[in-house]
């Protein structure tokens, strides 16, 4: 296999006797099908479908942040399981698409559930959810936090260009959030891999915005206050890291792909799933995918999913789950838990 890497991985680390609880999700109510953006942008359905496998996405309306959306999956979290922001003591959201620059996206979030304790926001793109994930994880493990909840939420539609054809019909919004509380002994992250190489931050970037570029009237006519993605050289990267991390956290738990029950991988690409799974000889059937419905919805991909999952009764406890978040940074978090 050819990698896009300049660094090796980093050496899996465990994190045991803690486990994941609960599922909760949001998506606008905005439905928008491959042939809405035809008629509406002249976008081919067919090329989407074929080099994405995306239907459908769902937009925020005019009205709605990130943060609407993270409290709306934590609300639906707490219905779900009967339990409130009272009994949390941490959150650790997400996002690569806060409300503002400041205050964080995760203290407005904290502030409208009225949850008492700290709120960390983790910026790491598409791999914001398993970054956030491992930090609750660790809080948890160390006895720092009694009780975390870890959102993943983006508004992808207000950094994307209506005329980049190639990136535009990739992204949709959404956000999903879990608990992670004590566990057994024998319960918890099995083995992880979390790592970055800057040195790709080019391939995956929003150039205007921040203190290196402020906006200005000029960077703003040529674009550069939206996402830009070299699509060809992200999709061989993603690949990479999938299979790579994939087979190092298995390794480091010393189980093979056959004793996992349910892999759930960021949902970017239906193309970058299927190659990195035929690669390792993974069937299909034991990998859950979601992404005809919302696109990539970046840090709420991986909880969305899980939640749908859940629903569905593909994720049991006891159960080994596979989680896999990459993307820009470069950045990646993969894990195999014992749910």
């Amino acid at each position: 296999m050819t990698t896009q890497r300049t660094q090796p991985l980093p050496k899996p680390k465990t994190l045991m006797g803690v486990r994941v609880v609960g599922t909760g999700k949001y998506v606008p109510d905005m439905v928008v099908s491959n042939s809405h953006l035809h008629a509406r942008l002249g976008f081919d359905s067919d090329w989407i479908v074929k080099r994405t496998g995306i239907l459908e996405r769902r937009h925020a309306a005019p009205h709605q942040a990130t943060s609407d959306l993270c409290v709306a999956a934590a609300t639906d979290l707490f219905a779900k399981t009967g339990r409130t922001a009272a009994d949390c003591d941490l959150l650790v959201l997400g996002t690569f698409t806060p409300d503002m620059s400041f205050p964080s996206t995760a203290c407005l979030v904290q502030d409208r559930l009225g949850l008492i304790g700290p709120a960390i926001e983790v910026e790491a793109a598409c791999a914001g959810f398993m970054y956030a994930l491992i930090t609750a994880a660790a809080y948890v493990k160390a006895g720092v936090s009694d009780r975390a909840l870890v959102i993943g939420g983006d508004t992808n539609s207000r950094v994307l260009n209506p005329d980049d054809i190639k990136t535009y019909p990739l992204f949709g919004d959404g956000a999903g959030a879990v608990f992670v509380e004590p566990g057994r002994p024998d319960q918890g992250i099995l083995a992880y891999s979390m790592g970055a190489d800057g040195s790709g931050g080019p391939l995956l970037q929003r150039e205007s915005g921040g203190s290196r570029l402020p906006p200005t009237p000029e960077d703003i006519k040529a674009g550069k206050h939206f996402m830009y993605m070299d699509g060809r050289a992200v999709f061989r990267w993603a690949v990479d890291i999938l299979c790579d991390t994939i087979e190092d956290v298995l390794k480091a738990a010393g189980l093979t792909t056959a004793d996992v029950n349910l892999y759930v991988a960021h949902q970017a690409n239906i193309r970058i799933i299927n190659a990195a799974i035929d690669v390792l000889n993974i069937p299909r059937s034991k990998v859950f995918n979601n992404l005809e419905k919302y696109g990539n919805t970046s840090a709420g991909s991986i909880p969305i999913a899980l939640d749908e999952a859940a629903a569905e009764g593909r994720v049991k406890e006891g159960d080994i789950v596979l989680l896999s978040g990459f993307g820009a940074g470069l950045a990646w978090g993969t894990a195999v838990l014992r749910w």
